[in-house]
């Protein structure tokens, strides 16, 4: 080819190595464990972070064109990430799109996409990563379940034109079904991982995920797979689980019946875990913390206005859930297992800010996690639950240029994450101003 088209307009492209930016004054909470610093200087070149340091140390060594901007004591956080979104089921690309626009001027500048219809996700991944639009970046998975999981209407939405259970981002599992290249037909969806979903015994989620480990990508699972429990789940050495509740299948005292499929769950008997020290899952913690698993709990879902549902019952399940997730991720919290802070919902489009706010402040108030240790879940453990801890999560020289600029510091409350002025993804500025005036 001799003439090539230049392609798309990238109009939120991240800056060209070399184009220097420094943000001083900054409050900055690096991500890192430390305490906020204040007179903070970030110099970003291009994409990445080049330095970060005292405001006086740092203004002796940059170069003369560099764009300065100043914070004003401004709180500065990392980017914050969703590690449990779902933005194409069933695919919509103006929906989409809306999704991501609000997420990066909220502050979300990475989500993991936990399956979707591939075909669209990997083609937003394209375009927000290059800047043909605004949104976080995207790491998504290619779904793997039993064969009887495919009558979900779901997975149909995702399958449009297709046969559910035999394309490479859903995949039905059977004892006949080679698993090298299985596990190479999801990574040929450029998936960021395997996620395993249910209807899978223990001994095929422990053979499914050495060989995604093998071929070197990880695996995110439901935290039980049914007939698989939560304890197989981890013993199979999965990198992530998600749904707290999930969790509560546990022990045998959990259950009125054994777990058989992901359709037919026994009912739970949600005062066993009210006390927050239900002994099985102190073991499953404990195991959980040695192998480093990262508990992806979407604690706060339930009290989302889709899963209130439409009547009486529905509210009174709801809050029954709402309830034991707050339990539950109380009781991983104080056990030291690393939380992450997915949602898998979305807020209304009429909403000016994500379900992730929610989520944040669930964890907060009902679940008693203090604010510093909520923001480390949604910044360092996120990106360590997506694969990312070396790109991205913490505010720190060679990681890619992702924060948030605040006035008011969510420490004190967590709330205040709704003062978000700018967000910085891949050195690209996202104003929230902007934002505002064109809804």
């Amino acid at each position: 080819m001799t003439n090539e088209a230049s392609g798309a307009p990238t109009p939120h492209a991240p800056p060209t190595a070399g184009t220097v930016a420094v943000y001083r004054g900054a409050t900055l909470f690096d991500g890192t464990g430390r305490a906020p610093r204040p007179s903070t200087s970030i110099v970003v070149d291009g994409a990445t972070i080049r330095a970060v340091g005292d405001d006086a140390k740092i203004a002796a060594s940059l170069p003369a064109d560099a764009l300065v901007h100043d914070l004003d004591g401004r709180f500065v956080m990392p980017g914050l990430i969703d590690s449990h979104q779902h933005i194409a089921t069933p695919p919509d690309r103006p929906v989409a799109e809306a999704v991501l626009d609000r997420l990066v001027h909220s502050g979300v500048t990475a989500i993991r996409d936990m399956a979707d219809d591939l075909r669209q996700v990997g083609d937003l991944a394209r375009a927000t990563l290059v800047g043909e639009i605004p949104g976080p970046d995207i790491r998504y998975a290619a779904l793997m379940a039993g064969p009887g999981f495919f009558d979900d209407p779901r997975t149909h939405q995702v399958s449009q034109g297709e046969t559910p259970g035999a394309v490479p981002w859903m995949q039905a599992i059977t004892p006949d079904t080679d698993l090298r290249v299985a596990v190479a037909l999801a990574r040929g969806t450029h998936a960021a991982a395997i996620k395993v979903y249910a209807d899978l015994d223990h001994g095929t989620v422990a053979a499914i995920t050495a060989e995604a480990h093998r071929q070197g990508i990880p695996v995110w699972a439901h935290a039980a797979v049914f007939p698989a429990t939560p304890r197989q789940v981890v013993e199979a050495g999965v990198d992530s689980v998600s749904h707290v509740t999930l969790l509560a299948f546990e022990g045998a005292e959990g259950a009125d019946g054994p777990l058989t499929t992901y359709k037919n769950k026994p009912k739970v008997d949600h005062q066993r875990f009210a006390a927050e020290d239900d002994p099985h899952l102190d073991a499953l913690f404990a195991l959980m913390c040695r192998r480093g698993t990262v508990l992806d709990a979407t604690a706060g879902m339930w009290e989302s206005d889709e899963l209130r549902g439409e009547g009486p019952e529905d509210a009174a399940r709801a809050r029954a859930n709402a309830r034991l997730a707050a339990h539950i991720t109380a009781q991983a919290y104080r056990a030291g297992v690393d939380l992450s802070t997915g949602t898998d919902y979305e807020t209304d489009r009429d909403d000016p800010f994500p379900a992730l706010f929610e989520e944040l402040a669930f964890l907060v108030r009902r679940c008693g996690i203090p604010p510093e240790e909520v923001l480390r879940s949604a910044t360092l453990i996120g990106a360590r639950s997506a694969g990312a801890e070396d790109l991205m999560g913490s505010v720190e020289a060679g990681k890619l240029a992702n924060f948030v600029v605040l006035d008011e510091n969510p420490l004190l409350d967590i709330d205040h994450l709704r003062s978000v002025t700018l967000t910085v993804k891949r050195g690209h500025r996202f104003e929230r101003g902007a934002y505002k005036e064109a809804r």
